[in-house]
């Protein structure tokens, strides 16, 4: 019984914080551009010699290289790699609001309690880097060689993202279960 009330609580905080960008049109753009800036970063960082050398070349180019490696994508993982990539960045957009709401919230309380958040933070910071990070290191290769494409690490990124989530809630209030720690 105490198992199903904390997963309706945690369903009902991934609700809240999932909609927190909603309430306002501020929020939804600052969501929507880091999502816009993250599904950029993954889809360059695919291959990074290309978008290295165009970019270098001209870098007004920059559409034509996310618009050219999003159909590679495409063409390397399917439709669910390319699902994946947009769930990806859609969820580090509305990580990040919420982060930088809490951040704001941890601010104005003192700075200890803002350097106690920032941990979670950066953590919500790197889950959201995912399977860019092995390209942007040159590991094309061990992409490649992953089982399913990389997909189950873009899935195992995205499930980091939804507890993350799930456990924070809505950014603008602040309440801890007891029923956690017993």
């Amino acid at each position: 019984m105490t198992e199903t009330r904390l997963s309706s609580a945690w369903a009902r905080d991934l609700a809240s914080a999932l909609g927190y960008p909603l309430t306002s049109n501020g929020r939804l753009l600052v969501a929507g551009a880091v999502a816009v800036l993250t599904y950029a970063l993954l889809v360059l960082s695919t291959f990074p010699q290309f978008t290295i050398q165009l970019l270098t070349r001209d870098p007004t180019d920059v559409f034509y290289a996310v618009a050219s490696l999003t159909r590679e994508t495409y063409l390397s993982v399917g439709w669910l790699g390319l699902g994946l990539v947009a769930a990806y960045a859609l969820l580090t957009g509305v990580a990040v609001t919420n982060a930088v709401t809490l951040f704001r919230r941890a601010c104005r309380r003192s700075a200890s309690t803002a350097l106690g958040i920032l941990p979670g933070f950066l953590a919500a910071g790197c889950a959201s880097c995912g399977a860019g990070v092995l390209g942007a290191l040159g590991f094309v290769g061990a992409m490649a060689a992953l089982p399913f494409e990389g997909n189950l690490l873009r899935l195992g990124g995205i499930l980091l993202l939804v507890v993350f989530l799930g456990r924070t809630g809505d950014p603008r209030t602040c309440s801890i279960d007891g029923g956690l720690l017993s």
